[in-house]
């Protein structure tokens, strides 16, 4: 063995090793480095530094070229030196490399992404797509959310600040969001929750986190859009919403249980998973297993408290009361590789409860159909129990997966079992028990409403004609008629059109249908525009987006509901008939048939959900009066609730220099299918106090005890 030239400065000639010799080895942290000798320095000199310090601007000494991307290039003004090098001039102040943007394909720089990647786990948070913006996201949210394994908190909190432009063009600006949700908070007394509420809450508490998430979320997506980026594409606004409300100390159960949650009902639904987390019914954005840890006789162990089956593995559960649900980990990786999953966490925790026979909440993950088939509707779908487990060979054959199959707890109110029947009915592989009439509307709808009645023997209200829309003798006169718009296309959000700044800037709905924030009133397009019939600012002219029924209540006469669930914020229908002068009011109070009136003359309890955080403008009595005796459509049947889960927006068209208002209802929160829907019929103003008053029958919490 030849010996090398590791020291080539100690003049030692190179031969062979006396193995025999002990070495003194030294770690490398205690080895002076040696660099090479210098043209012009013999060994003997004295060894200059071989670092030069530089700035990343200049001047630079001979041998030493600037890099990127501290210079720009600059081809007129090239040196000799330069041009040796990478072939930069003209110096710029440094840049940080995180706001470097990768080229794409016809060299602009795309639109950021999450830093972190979105894996295929069970329900994880990416199938929250909101409603119009599908897999397009972008940067600048931070997932404030605690590890339900380790108890910390993943992210920082940021200030909740979102970009903004006044109009098409215009340079961004920065919206301070702090002040729009400190009102929202402060409204519906969620500025400071009580610790206790907030280990154990309700369903009033848990009612009003879900309805503050929805509309601040709503109203960052809106502010999103208008900034014209990325049309149709905001920045996750449901993890950032909620983030902020979680920091806030908005939310409530956060105390582990096993069982149902305080304010969480069977049947009750999600579009969003941060929503489960708010209420505490599934604490882990992303895991599809929630877990905790008890002591019962030795070391402690965990058990399942809640999964969430939402397609992201091959579950199976058609029949509704049996789910085999497998395991997270392993096999689902999207780089390709495959490995076998790991009885630890969630998976270690189901294994424990089929021993300690435990319940398990569990939630189904559906296809939102309503929303093109993006993103998910979460169904709370009760308690089960495991009933065993076991191991398998995944359907590739290359790896193993333990699937774990538990049984629904019976006595239950139905929830999956429900939208199955649902399918079947719109299949007719299954036929609707106590249908009267199969279209109650004659085709006048684009979708049947069938007539229902499984109580007793009614067949049906009293006559009256199908009408889908209003009829006016005599439209209010615009004094000052103005233009329509010219969008071809449709009224874009960050657009500039008439229409749109008729809505302070704003497009009022989103590609569904639903309302994204709330005004006095909502300036619709007109006969003058020229957008498509499908322009998103026609919204209520095309009538119910979702299938309805009108069906015999047990102790209210006809009411009216859903087959499809409703986001909060959905257009449900407008209130068809005949618009009459206020003073023929009278003529239908005298003989008691008033029931089928809608006055927008009458004093509404003000609901928060209604009121314009823009404006200090509450909903205000209307010179508007309809009535649907005679003539009307399925708005008609919905019954009066102190608690009401739809509310009525007014609505402006012109038509011909001629203003029309129409009264529009929205869902006021998410409602689930087969829920009735109904809104506050308001009070009568006190000179009209004689009206009789009838005894209120909608069993809510907060009911009055009469409506007029």
């Amino acid at each position: 063995m030849e010996q090398g030239g590791f020291g080539s400065d100690s003049g030692t000639p190179p031969g062979p090793i006396d193995k025999s010799k002990v070495l003194d080895v030294k770690p490398l942290r205690c080895l002076v480095p040696v660099f090479p000798t210098p043209n012009g320095m013999t060994s003997t000199n004295p060894q200059p530094s071989p670092f030069v310090c530089v700035p990343p601007s200049g001047p630079f000494p001979p041998g030493v070229s600037p890099f990127y991307p501290f210079l720009s290039p600059n081809d007129s003004g090239r040196s000799a030196e330069n041009q040796e090098g990478f072939g930069f001039g003209t110096p710029i102040s440094p840049v940080p490399l995180n706001s470097f943007r990768t080229p794409t394909a016809n060299g602009d720089a795309g639109p950021r992404r999450p830093g972190r990647p979105r894996s295929a786990a069970n329900g994880l948070a990416t199938d929250d797509d909101d409603s119009q913006h599908s897999d397009q996201f972008g940067s600048g949210y931070s997932n404030d959310v605690e590890d339900t394994s380790t108890g910390k908190k993943r992210g920082r909190p940021r200030k909740s600040r979102l970009s903004q432009s006044d109009n098409a063009g215009a340079h961004p600006l920065e919206v301070d969001m702090d002040p729009l949700l400190n009102q929202l908070l402060a409204s519906f007394k969620l500025a400071e929750v009580d610790q206790v509420k907030k280990a154990d809450g309700d369903k009033e508490l848990a009612g009003r986190i879900l309805l503050v998430y929805d509309l601040f979320r709503r109203r960052m997506t809106q502010i999103e859009e208008r900034r014209g980026e990325t049309p149709g594409a905001a920045r996750r606004p449901d993890l950032k919403g909620a983030n902020l409300l979680m920091t806030r100390g908005a939310r409530t159960n956060q105390t582990k249980r096993i069982g149902n949650v305080p304010g969480v009902e069977v049947g009750d639904i999600f579009f969003f998973r941060m929503e489960l987390c708010l209420v505490g019914l599934h604490a882990p954005s992303m895991a599809g297993i929630d877990y905790m840890s008890v002591r019962l006789t030795g070391d402690e162990e965990p058990i399942a408290v809640s999964i969430v089956s939402s397609g992201g593995y091959d579950d199976e559960g058609d029949d509704g009361e049996v789910l085999i649900y497998t395991g997270q980990g392993g096999v689902q990786r999207r780089d390709g590789q495959m490995f076998d999953q790991k009885l630890e966490r969630g998976n270690l925790a189901l294994e424990k409860s089929v021993h300690r026979r435990n319940e398990v909440r569990v939630i189904r993950g559906v296809v939102d159909v309503q929303n093109g088939g993006r993103g998910k509707v979460y169904i709370y779908d009760g308690l089960y129990r495991v009933q065993e487990s076991w191991a398998e060979k995944s359907k590739l054959g290359n790896c193993s997966i333990f699937r774990y199959k538990l049984l629904r707890v019976p006595g239950q109110p139905e929830a999956f079992t429900l939208w199955k029947s649902l399918q079947q009915w719109r299949d007719g592989t299954a036929t609707r028990v106590g249908v009267i009439l199969p279209d109650l509307t004659s085709g006048a709808e684009s979708q049947p409403v069938c007539l229902v009645n499984d109580v007793d023997d009614e067949k049906g209200p009293a006559y009256f004609t199908y009408i889908p829309s209003l009829k006016y003798s005599k439209p209010f006169m615009k004094s000052n008629p103005s233009m329509g718009c010219q969008c071809l296309g449709g009224c874009q959000p960050g657009g500039s059109c008439s229409c749109v700044q008729k809505n302070g800037g704003y497009l009022p709905f989103n590609s569904i249908g639903v309302l994204m924030s709330y005004k006095t009133l909502v300036h619709e397009c007109g006969s003058a525009c020229s957008c498509p019939p499908n322009c998103r600012n026609r919204t209520t002219q095309a009538g119910p987006k979702v299938r309805v029924e009108v069906f015999k209540t047990k102790n209210r006469g006809w009411g009216l509901r859903s087959w499809d669930p409703i986001r909060g914020g959905g257009f449900v229908c407008e209130y068809a008939g005949e618009v009459i002068d206020e003073s023929r009011v009278g003529e239908f109070g005298n003989d008691g048939d008033d029931d089928y009136i809608f006055d927008a003359t009458r004093m509404y309890e003000p609901l928060e959900a209604t009121r314009d955080y823009n404006d200090e403008s509450k909903k205000a009595p209307y010179p508007l009066v309809i009535s649907a005796k005679k003539g009307g459509n399925v708005a008609r049947f919905m019954n009066h609730s102190c608690s009401p889960n739809v509310y009525w927006q007014l609505v402006v068209r012109e038509i011909n220099n001629e203003t029309y208002y129409h009264v529009a209802f929205f869902a006021i929160r998410h409602i689930p299918p087969m829920q009735e829907l109904t809104f506050d019929y308001g009070m009568v103003p006190p000179d009209k106090a004689d009206r009789r008053r009838k005894k209120c029958l909608c069993g809510s919490l907060n009911c009055r005890g009469y409506f007029y």
